[in-house]
């Protein structure tokens, strides 16, 4: 055999048994892709105490929601969450925290929260697991189009504020001057729709403004100073967390209040008139995740609003304050708390 063919013929088996060989390989060695996934480090930041029955809710219904699109914790998922115990000032650091520890997509609710996180990051995706009025806050340009890296859902206060007053006034027909409990960290858009409903409908509205959960009781003892006959709860992540607290005054002042979530009613509160919350809240957050988990960007997500709403009344607090429910009223309730 000359050289030329010896070299020929050796290449041939080298190359051969290297084939062999990264056959062999696959064989034994399956994709680390597909068997070792990728973990997400999924972020989460909270307004409110870590043992207030909102957050509990909240991050149940996400963490059952990603589990449904499978994500395990542990596994292929894990989540850094950071409470600011109803502290505003503490939102800040803990947003720069989540966003240095490299989160792929970090969830929250309400606007200072989100807001703290917009200035924390440009880049981190951000999912709004449930608030109110998003435009209106300045937190995305468009609900079709966000435009940054925020997105999730959003309602939108002023096609409900006319609503509670209308449900107030069916409780109380003879109802003439209301009140709205404002936490003023949140927009003002929220209390100008209310406002301008209660003056299309000849009502007059006292307003009580609050700055966090500690003014909560001088607030209701001025309404019951000025004699309000009936009070609408305007969206707060600390109002939520506050929501046993807040049903507690309103039946202690014996006012006919209404809220825009049902853990309110459930909590002791009057009357609810919301988004549907099986379709409409954290749980509902995790398909934005497992979208951006996926590459697409939140840019490119429209924000989402609710299409279903629900009516809860509790006829036990009703009769703790001397109320009587119109039978037409109960009869359209979602949901009734006896």
């Amino acid at each position: 055999m000359t050289s030329k063919k010896f070299i020929c013929v050796a290449l041939g088996v080298f190359i051969a048994l290297s084939f062999v060989s990264a056959l062999l390989l696959a064989f034994n060695h399956p994709a680390n892709a597909q068997e070792r996934p990728r973990t997400a480090r999924i972020g989460i930041l909270r307004v409110d105490a870590r043992n207030s029955p909102a957050a509990v809710e909240a991050i149940q219904d996400l963490k059952q929601g990603l589990s449904n699109l499978g994500y395990v914790e542990g596994q292929n998922a894990n989540f850094e969450i950071r409470w600011a115990d109803n502290k505003l000032d503490y939102l800040p650091a803990l947003a720069a925290e989540l966003v240095r520890l490299k989160s792929d997509v970090i969830v929250t609710g309400g606007p200072q929260a989100v807001r703290a996180l917009r200035e924390a990051t440009g880049t981190t995706p951000i999912v709004m697991g449930r608030m109110d009025d998003v435009v209106e806050h300045g937190l995305v340009t468009s609900l079709a189009r966000p435009g940054g890296n925020i997105t999730g859902l959003s309602f939108q206060t002023g096609e409900l504020a006319g609503k509670w007053l209308d449900l107030l006034k069916e409780v109380l027909p003879k109802l003439s001057r209301a009140a709205v409990l404002w936490d003023t960290s949140s927009t003002a858009g929220q209390l100008r729709t209310v406002e301008e409903a209660a003056r299309s409908m000849g009502l007059q509205l006292e307003v009580s403004k609050v700055l966090g959960s500690n003014e909560l009781d001088r607030a209701f003892d001025g309404l019951t100073k000025r004699r309000a006959e009936a009070l609408v709860i305007l969206g707060s992540p600390i109002f939520t967390a506050q929501r046993a607290r807040l049903a507690d005054l309103t039946v202690k002042h014996r006012v006919p209040a209404i809220y825009y979530h049902e853990g309110f009613t459930e909590a002791g509160g009057l009357l609810a008139y919301g988004p549907k919350l099986s379709e409409f809240s954290w749980h509902r957050a995790a398909i934005f995740v497992d979208k951006i988990l996926k590459g697409t960007k939140p840019a490119d997500l429209p924000v989402e609003q609710p299409t279903k709403f629900d009516l809860v009344i509790n006829l036990k607090t009703a009769k703790q304050i001397g109320l009587t429910i119109p039978s037409n009223l109960l009869a359209r309730a979602d949901k009734v708390i006896r």
